[in-house]
């Protein structure tokens, strides 16, 4: 399997594939989490692709940081960031939307997308579905860790998870510096 991807920022032309990822990716990760009549229906594709047409296009979204993986000519992640939503929020980032396709699972894209779209040394949050360990633990590698805050989307429940600012001092990257 080629495992070569690469990661750019996304652009308006890329909303339809965009979508199909955005659909596609829930049928993986949500079966049996969320209703077959959502997942199925024939028009989320059409809603999701009106989601990022709009994202990528209109000048109120500009601030958003929005990229994709793409292996092949052919998109199999996405990603997008931007202000935070929560009331009592302390950080500068929200993630909001990061998946890849399963059939890229475990080549690395989940990893760029996350750094492509939030700063290494920004605080930062996310809602994540729980169950999803995969995706847990790609968060918790970054840094980022359960708050114990819990709300209900979609019918799924989610924990947030906050990733603190990281200490750039010497003494830090002297410890993290293997052996």
């Amino acid at each position: 399997m080629n495992t070569k991807f690469t990661v750019r920022p996304a652009i308006p032309a890329d909303a339809a594939a965009m979508a199909y990822i955005h659909v596609a990716t829930w049928q993986e990760t949500y079966r049996g989490l969320m209703t077959d009549e959502m997942l199925d229906d024939p028009e989320f594709v059409l809603t999701r692709q009106q989601f990022w047409t709009i994202g990528l296009s209109d000048e109120r979204f500009a601030h958003h940081r929005v990229a994709v993986a793409e292996m092949d000519g052919k998109l199999i992640g996405i990603a997008q960031s931007a202000e935070p939503t929560d009331a009592d929020a302390t950080w500068s980032q929200q993630l909001n939307i990061l998946y890849v396709l399963a059939s890229a699972h475990g080549i690395g894209a989940g990893r760029s997308l996350l750094q492509a779209v939030i700063s290494n040394d920004t605080a930062a949050a996310l809602w994540v579905a729980d169950p999803n360990p995969r995706a847990q633990a790609l968060y918790r590698k970054h840094g980022f860790l359960p708050d114990g805050t819990l709300k209900e989307e979609y019918g799924i429940r989610e924990i947030r998870m906050v990733r603190r600012v990281r200490s750039t001092s010497p003494e830090s990257e002297i410890a993290a510096t293997p052996a």
